[in-house]
């Protein structure tokens, strides 16, 4: 909201509790035209180059603080893991943490505590990413550091049987969480026995079998040079970072880059599905419909997202929440998007409300999707959507870190280099024809998984008619 907006709204509340007359609001203007296209980078600040062992460098360079930011990430992840390894990724960056080199997890926190540093490693389905930032006179250390995690973490045996007890206790609690629940069912409703049928971080069955050497056997699979990027960002020069970057990476050997697992099927789900999940005392139900999306690298995507936007990825100004918070009263928030990987994702609607009005809810969101496809985006539905991109565009590159970071995304995902400069145009370039027919080929609100977490004995008589009905446990 504007600040001008913002303060016609007080001065009206307080003309109401007065009881006097108040000026009318201001008008809602339309959004500006997008500027034209500028560059991301400086010229001259951003260096490319690669190792003969296949490990891709980005440098970029940025001298206004005295910080750098040093990260290493794969381009693969969780996706290679068979169900029964499901969350060995995010188990082994939580043990690629917790002793490197030399130093056992005490000393090795000791050493990233003094430096006054940020270090982390973490996993998604798509890749494992080791990151370390700090000042730039420190930046011997943290070079240091840094390709102590990548190539030699100690996968020490007592620190993976508290890492297992950890993840253990962490998923027994998720269990709690009805959202969480949500979650996780409406991956199993879309891909069953896929592994994108269950969460990153695995399931119980899977992780209480890890242990260091299957942590130690993972990392030797995924981390080799030719299937990695290292980026570098801050206080550095490049022809410094490729002296530092040989010396610690350049022995690292080649090796073969792991499969993925097969992708899901195309159409998820083949047919209309209700799943209730049981949870007796819920006084609210939580509520996703959802079904098949599309990968990262699909040339949809840019509309696609525009689409979602109006229908209800944009907070209080999309539709779903306009009909079902606003009009309705029926839900403090509902969203939706599609979440791309390297194979298809999915996409869902997501919400919550009273039980005894899941049925109103449910039928509410079909009813938009229905109409996303028979009244697609007008053209002022899509000047604000578009303006709305731009600037979460803009947001998302505010520092040479997070640049650094959306270039390696595009490395990761196999995308143009230059497709944060040409992302502007891209979305001035959509248009009401192309987001209507998006509309047709995405949305499938006629055989989606519809999943409810709450008490299944109300929520039942509601949900017939709706589809095949299954009712599960937590």
């Amino acid at each position: 909201m504007s600040g001008r907006c913002a303060r016609a709204l007080v001065s009206l509340f307080a003309c109401l509790a007065l009881g006097t007359a108040c000026a009318p609001l201001p008008a809602w203007q339309a959004p500006p035209e997008l500027g034209p296209d500028r560059p991301v980078v400086p010229p001259g600040s951003l260096t490319r180059f690669e190792l003969p062992n296949g490990l891709r460098v980005i440098v970029l360079e940025d001298l206004r603080l005295p910080r750098i930011a040093l990260s290493l990430e794969l381009r693969r992840g969780a996706a290679v893991e068979s169900r029964a390894e499901a969350g060995l990724a995010d188990f082994t960056a939580e043990l690629m943490e917790r002793g490197a080199g030399k130093r056992n997890a005490t000393a090795f926190a000791e050493a990233v505590d003094q430096l006054g540093a940020t270090l982390a490693v973490a996993s998604s389905f798509d890749s494992v990413r080791a990151s370390i930032s700090g000042l730039a006179s420190d930046e011997d250390a943290l070079y240091a550091l840094l390709a102590d995690v990548v190539l030699r973490p100690r996968f020490d045996a007592v620190e993976a049987s508290k890492a297992r007890r950890e993840a253990l206790a962490s998923l027994s609690r998720a269990v709690e969480n009805p959202a969480t629940l949500r979650s996780w069912h409406m991956l199993r409703a879309l891909y069953g026995e896929h592994r994108y049928g269950l969460p990153e971080e695995g399931a119980a069955a899977s992780v209480a079998r890890f242990d260091a050497a299957a942590a130690r056997r993972f990392h030797a699979k995924l981390f080799v040079p030719n299937n990695a990027v290292l980026s570098a960002t801050g206080a550095l020069r490049a022809e410094d970072v490729r002296r530092r970057v040989e010396a610690l990476f350049g022995g690292w050997k080649r090796g073969p880059v792991p499969d993925q697992v097969p992708p899901p099927p195309a159409r998820v789900p083949a047919a209309r599905r209700v799943v209730i999940v049981d949870r007796t005392e819920l006084g609210q139900a939580q509520i996703a419909v959802a079904h098949e999306g599309f990968a990262r690298s699909d040339p949809r995507r840019i509309p696609a997202n525009l689409l979602n936007d109006v229908i209800g990825g944009s907070g209080f100004s999309s539709r779903l929440m306009k009909r079902v918070r606003s009009d309705e009263g029926l839900t403090y928030g509902i969203w939706s998007g599609f979440s791309t990987r390297r194979d298809s994702g999915g996409f869902s609607v997501a919400t919550f409300t009273r039980v005894e009005k899941t049925r109103e809810v449910i039928d509410l969101i079909l009813s938009e999707l229905v109409r996303a496809r028979q009244e697609p985006p007008d053209a002022s539905e899509l000047d604000r959507a578009r303006t709305q991109a731009a600037g979460g565009f803009a947001t998302s590159l505010e520092t040479s870190t997070l640049i650094a970071s959306q270039l390696v995304n595009l490395d990761i995902h196999g995308l143009p280099e230059d497709s944060l400069e040409t992302y502007r145009s891209r979305v001035r370039a959509v248009t009401e024809a192309e987001t209507a027919a998006l509309a047709l080929e995405l949305l499938h609100p006629e055989r989606s998984a519809i999943v409810v977490v709450g008490p299944a004995e109300e929520l039942r008589p509601q949900l017939e008619g709706l589809g095949p009905i299954e009712i599960v446990k937590p």
